[in-house]
């Protein structure tokens, strides 16, 4: 059986590649090129094929990554929202370009190097967390579908991050030790604000306001403010004051003390379920709002595409644009983008 590795030039993908062909499979290297471009990682995604002896493909999107990731990310956070572009790429490239692009090529399955697990029982799949919390992706991946995991392979889902290092350096891969990006690929300096000035120019000044709307001094652009922050802010002030609220309608900035930042609520204006059958009106599960935050026992209220969270504690700093995940136990259920709480 064929199966369409995506490798990215570092150590993951290098590894599921080694094991998918030690596996039986017949591995066939694929390669994304987005931006910026990487001469290095693609040789280092080119060696490991050459060393596994198989078939290797790059494939060009990068004008479309900037018109759908790039673009969106900027139009998100103009808009006052802090997307995370993560997720949309795993959405249209990971597992969409990349699966068109599998069965071009005669492959029955797409493989990453995501650490995450897939379940087989009965005539359903299910969507798992890795057995490495810390190494855990699944939050990234709740916009899959039953019909998309029964063709993925996920083959770092039971490995924890030392032992994917292991196999790459027992195989003599030259990418065993390759430090992990911890930014977007895009921004791979992490200053998001000197690219977002560059992608779509300046962002215009602005009122910071309280709650009520009293004036309490002026802003320098939505998109250097995000939910929660307390730093850059360019106030003095006798007590902290915290991000807790933007309104783009208006370019306005709401500050706040820490305790406004608290919340039972997360609206979902689009719920994705991940089950082929559709989600019950009401339902418990435990939930995040962030990467790398503990799941957290909640209540879901699902009308029509949309639902509603309502968390057993307040939560700190819902940010718009961020994805709320449900889980069970360790089944991802879905999840959706957050959106301010309607009217």
């Amino acid at each position: 059986m064929k199966a369409l590795i995506a490798m990215s030039g570092g150590v993951d993908s290098s590894a599921a590649a080694l094991l998918l062909r030690d596996a039986g499979y017949t591995p066939v290297g694929g390669m994304m090129r987005l931006y910026p471009e990487n001469p290095a990682a693609e040789a280092d995604a080119r060696a490991v094929a050459e060393a596994l002896g198989i078939e290797f493909h790059i494939f060009d999107y990068a004008a479309l990554f900037r018109e759908k990731i790039i673009a969106g990310f900027d139009a998100a956070y103009r808009q006052g929202m802090t997307p995370n572009p993560c997720v949309e790429c795993n959405r249209l490239f990971k597992f969409g370009k990349l699966s068109e692009e599998a069965g071009r090529l005669g492959c029955q399955y797409l493989a990453t190097g995501h650490y995450a697990r897939i379940e087989h029982s009965g005539s359903h799949w299910y969507l798992k967390r890795a057995r490495d919390p810390k190494k855990d992706q699944s939050y990234v991946l709740y916009s899959l579908t039953e019909e998309m995991l029964s063709r993925i392979l996920f083959p770092l889902g039971e490995l924890t991050k030392d032992e994917v290092r292991a196999r790459a350096a027992a195989a003599g891969f030259r990418n065993a030790g390759k430090h992990d990006s911890q930014d977007i690929c895009f921004i791979p300096d992490g200053d998001y604000i000197s690219f977002l000035e560059k992608t779509g120019g300046p962002a215009a000044p602005g009122d910071f306001t309280d709650r009520e709307g009293n004036l309490l001094g002026r802003h320098r652009g939505l998109i250097r403010y995000t939910v929660g922050q307390h730093k850059k802010l360019g106030l003095s002030t006798p007590a902290p004051l915290y991000v807790t609220g933007l309104v783009p309608g208006e370019n306005r900035v709401i500050l706040g003390r820490s305790a406004e930042l608290f919340s039972r609520e997360v609206y979902l204006p689009r719920l994705h379920w991940i089950s082929s059958a559709p989600p019950p009106t009401r339902f418990s599960c435990h939930a995040k709002i962030r990467y790398r935050q503990t799941e957290q026992p909640a209540e879901v209220f699902v009308s029509g595409e949309s639902a509603r969270i309502l968390f057993h504690e307040p939560q700190r700093a819902v940010t718009p644009g961020q994805s709320a995940v449900l889980y069970d136990g360790d089944t991802v259920l879905g999840g959706g983008i957050i959106a301010p709480l309607p009217e």
